[in-house]
């Protein structure tokens, strides 16, 4: 989800930890490193990684600056493929047809089967496009605040982990007790009695 959708959902993060200088060139390096790669053409069924935030079918981040301000601000995108089933029966039959025809038996073995079929995976999703779905992140790096603009557990658990392969540092989901550790105005006394409370129940 992008930012400028007409609708916005977003998940905050608190980043624990910071990147040795020079602190620009790394996370350049690291956006780089992980970012997304074409399998239009592929074999493979999925891909993730970085791309631009002005562009996301761009992974050219020198000519689409990532630092916007005091920001870092860029997206990643999941693309996936997808055949139908049918579609995958239908070819995987013809091709034990080739096959028996060719070998001029009346049966295939387990693996030549599961050979017939993994090659049909292979060429259909050569042919196949893939889906993008692209999510907008802006980074206050100073605070140590992300904002992730989706609230999809799957898009999420994928950020986490591309985020702490690509800098080194771990992402740490904001919710009512995490946000009370680390970001309220709240004394070291006050957030052990939070931590120490029970929940009331009002049914006799």
């Amino acid at each position: 989800m992008g930012i400028f959708s007409s609708s916005v959902s977003l998940t905050q993060y608190h980043v624990e930890g910071k990147i040795d200088d020079p602190v620009l060139e790394n996370i350049r390096a690291g956006l780089f490193k992980y970012a997304i790669s074409d399998i239009d053409a592929e074999s493979e069924d999925r891909a993730i990684g970085w791309t631009c935030f002005s562009d996301p079918f761009s992974t050219d981040f020198d000519a689409n600056p990532f630092l916007i301000g005091s920001y870092f601000s860029f997206s990643m995108r999941i693309d996936k493929k997808s055949i139908s089933s049918k579609v995958i029966q239908k070819h995987y039959v013809m091709e034990m047809k080739k096959r028996l025809e060719a070998s001029g038996r009346d049966f295939l073995s387990k693996s030549e089967k599961k050979e017939i079929k993994d090659h049909v995976l292979y060429v259909l999703n050569k042919r196949v496009p893939a889906t993008p779905s692209s999510y907008d992140l802006i980074w206050n790096y100073e605070e140590g605040r992300l904002l992730f603009f989706s609230t999809s557990k799957g898009a999420n658990e994928e950020l986490e982990t591309l985020f702490t392969r690509s800098f080194k540092l771990k992402l740490v989901r904001f919710f009512p007790y995490t946000w009370t550790y680390l970001a309220s105005p709240l004394s070291d006394a006050q957030k052990d009695a939070i931590t120490n409370a029970r929940p009331t129940s009002f049914v006799k």
